[in-house]
């Protein structure tokens, strides 16, 4: 008699129900350390070529197509650009109140200091736009957008140091490993260019505090959601992606045989080990291929006419610069690029506010002005979702001594200030009350968990239903705590 045979006759209920235990426990642990084994119908679309794995979103009707963030590393004194009381000029030097200050806890670098007192803005500010809105003269041409932009005021973390605030406010936890916003827009609704990436990232060094905070992959990173979407990061010189050309001796033709057959290998190891993270590599080698000749194109501005450098500033002619980014995010819009973002290091003034602060400022003004009137003229700014920001503001008192030139201040997540235009947001409107010190939100606070929330809302996404499966928890960008869109800005 067939062993194998004779054993199932054997088999009793008890040991059947045992052996079945142990096969179920076996595909649970599965699940947790491959999450997506188990999910066929994603493996399957995978497959498929598509870029968006998702065939559900978007949820409604979307305001905005695509997203440019124009993050401010480093934590913009908003006291100094955006949050302004005539009242403040009668504060100066005054002693901040314990009733303001509160029990909240500052950082290491201020906690010791014997005084605590209130620093006016060092700057002049103006009533900008039909609107009225308060605007520093540090930022004159920003001053000129207001009727095309939304302040927020009431910007609000609990983070206080640099890279949990930096992490929290671009992946939803001041935790490492979870996916960056720009992830998650590329998961759930793909891109409209199959030559270049969904999610595209630009870094630069401003000229305030040199060298800035560090920024790491993680930021732009994919987290647990599919390594294929994940930021892919361009570099200022020649080579804005490394190893993407074919090297010497090897012509398009020879490399495209070669990934052919490198796929069919690919896709017969897939089979037979069920991993996803193999059509990931698939959709790489892919893509890289596509951007040998979509990136040349995209970074050879030759064809941009002498009128759109004298709009971004002689600065956009040098490449790494923010004002150079800030035209490429431009051409990647028209591209289709779902998401674009630039970091700008260079704001975390604790020291010599009165001399790097104005310096940070001429880096970003003038081409964050242009990005916003290039793309209105385009016909483009309506689809496009605009943000400007940091990951906190800073204090309305004084790091060091009062009046000394070398005196800065220090980071401040209670309240700080971000602005936003184009798609699905409303034009020349404030939004939120800071109290007469800028210290303490008093009115429409916006958290960052409402802020993304606000941002998939743009894109077409309930923030609630956007969902992964990851280690038995449905993750999300806004985290489990609440989040709210902060539909009052909205068109």
């Amino acid at each position: 008699m067939d062993p194998f045979i004779d054993f199932h006759r054997k088999l009793t209920r008890r040991s059947l129900f045992g052996q079945m235990g142990r096969g179920l426990g076996g595909m649970a642990l599965g699940s947790l350390l491959l999450p997506r084994l188990l999910r066929g119908r994603e493996l399957d679309q995978s497959e498929g070529g598509d870029s968006s794995l998702l065939r559900n979103l978007p949820h409604f009707a979307p305001k905005a197509k695509r997203v440019i963030y124009l993050f401010q590393s480093g934590g913009p004194s908003h006291i100094d650009l955006f949050d302004y009381k005539p009242s403040m000029r009668d504060l100066h030097g005054v002693e901040l109140p314990d009733s303001v200050r509160g029990n909240q806890r500052v950082t290491g670098m201020t906690q010791n200091q014997s005084s605590y007192p209130f620093v006016a803005p060092h700057w002049d500010f103006k009533r900008c736009g039909k609107n009225g809105a308060w605007i520093s003269d540090l930022l004159p041409y920003t001053q000129k957008v207001a009727d095309d932009i939304t302040i927020i005021r009431g910007m609000n973390t609990e983070a206080i140091n640099h890279d949990p605030a930096v992490t929290y406010i671009n992946t939803g936890s001041q935790q490492m490993g979870h996916a960056s916003l720009g992830s998650w827009l590329s998961y759930g609704l793909g891109s409209d260019n199959q030559d270049l990436p969904a999610y595209m990232v630009l870094l630069s060094q401003g000229s305030g505090k040199n060298p800035g905070q560090p920024l790491f992959s993680r930021l732009w990173g994919n987290g647990y959601l599919p390594s294929s979407f994940q930021g892919v990061k361009l570099g200022s010189g020649t080579d804005p992606v490394y190893f993407l050309q074919n090297p010497p001796g090897v012509d398009r033709g020879q490399r495209r045989k070669a990934l052919d057959r490198l796929e069919t290998l690919n896709r017969a190891h897939s089979r037979q080990v069920g991993d996803p993270e193999i059509h990931a590599r698939i959709d790489a080698y892919e893509m890289a291929y596509r951007m040998q000749t979509s990136v040349p194109d995209l970074m050879d501005l030759s064809d941009e006419p002498e009128s759109t450098f004298e709009l971004f500033g002689e600065e956009s002619r040098r490449p790494g610069s923010f004002a150079a980014n800030c035209l490429l995010a431009r051409r990647m819009a028209e591209k289709g690029v779902r998401f674009v973002q630039l970091f700008h290091r260079g704001w975390d003034q604790h020291k010599k506010l009165a001399t790097q602060l104005p310096k940070q400022c001429r880096d970003v003004d003038q081409p964050s002005a242009a990005l916003i009137k290039d793309l209105k003229q385009r016909g483009l700014l309506d689809e496009t979702l605009v943000i400007w920001g940091g990951e906190f503001g800073r204090t309305a008192y004084s790091q060091g001594k009062l009046g000394d030139a070398r005196a800065g201040r220090d980071h401040h997540g209670r309240c700080f200030s971000i602005w936003m235009a184009g798609g699905g947001v409303k034009r020349g409107f404030e939004y939120g009350l800071t109290d007469d010190w800028a210290y303490n939100v008093v009115e429409d606070g916006v958290h960052i968990r409402d802020l993304n929330a606000t941002i998939l809302k743009c894109m077409g996404i309930d923030h609630e239903r956007f969902t992964y499966k990851f280690r038995g928890l449905n993750q999300r960008l806004t985290g489990v705590e609440e989040a709210r869109v902060v539909g009052d800005i909205l068109t």
